[in-house]
């Protein structure tokens, strides 16, 4: 019964870590991506740069300066110290979808980004000639046309958070129950010598990412031929 529980519990986090991550993703990535698709400000890109610094950062640089925005010292701090009376988000599972959602929000705002250049002005144009608010050709223009964009996007941020390592061990350590997701227990079970363990996990983790890349090839193709 242990034992089933060891590779249940990270499983279990990993994946209420993900979809949490995912769906607070979707919402930060949209306005950001419409902006940096329609906006003609000069520094959008300077702008677009920081957003896509966690794809090129090693994870422990990018898992370090978080864990010290998160700590005592940051404004991490001050926020448990505000809602909860602690002295720190690090090491908590709400450090954990923090630390997720920066280092993912490069692989969600950009197919979105591209989905809403992809659209063009005439669609909007359209929407404009028929009345509609800005408001409401968001809404019931560009949306529905870039839902590829969207659909790409969460498949890419939650699988980006699932096998994400340096950055949850960085801000959350390896606490069971609390901060161990299934990529630092694969860790711990090699370290333990606990083969078996460490195999079911990565082997999870291998079907899982398999899925993952099929599902966004046949949503790909299943778009272009809608386009077609």
């Amino acid at each position: 019964m242990n034992d089933l529980w060891q590779l249940w519990s990270p499983v279990k986090l990993t994946l209420e870590l993900a979809s949490i991550s995912t769906l607070t993703l979707l919402i930060v990535a949209t306005p950001l991506a419409w902006w940096l698709a329609r906006s003609k400000a000069r520094w959008k890109e300077i702008v677009a740069t920081l957003v896509s610094l966690p794809m090129v950062l090693p994870a422990t640089v990018l898992g370090f300066y978080v864990l010290i925005a998160l700590g005592p010292n940051g404004p991490g701090g001050g926020i448990a110290s505000f809602l909860w009376g602690g002295r720190t988000l690090a090491f908590t599972f709400t450090g954990l979808v923090i630390g997720c959602i920066i280092a993912s929000l490069p692989t969600v705002v950009q197919p979105i980004r591209n989905a809403f250049a992809a659209i063009g002005d005439r669609p909007l144009e359209a929407a404009a000639t028929l009345r509609a608010s800005p408001w409401q050709a968001f809404w019931r223009v560009a949306l529905p046309l870039a839902s590829p964009g969207f659909l790409s996007g969460a498949v890419l941020g939650f699988s980006h958070t699932v096998g994400n390592f340096g950055v949850v061990l960085m801000i959350g350590g390896n606490i069971p129950g609390r901060t161990r997701v299934m990529s630092t227990a694969i860790f711990d079970f090699v370290e333990a010598m606990q083969w078996d363990q460490a195999n079911i996990l990565a082997g999870g983790m291998v079907v899982f990412a398999f899925v993952v890349i099929l599902s966004m090839i046949l949503i790909e193709k299943r778009f272009a031929r809608m386009r077609g």
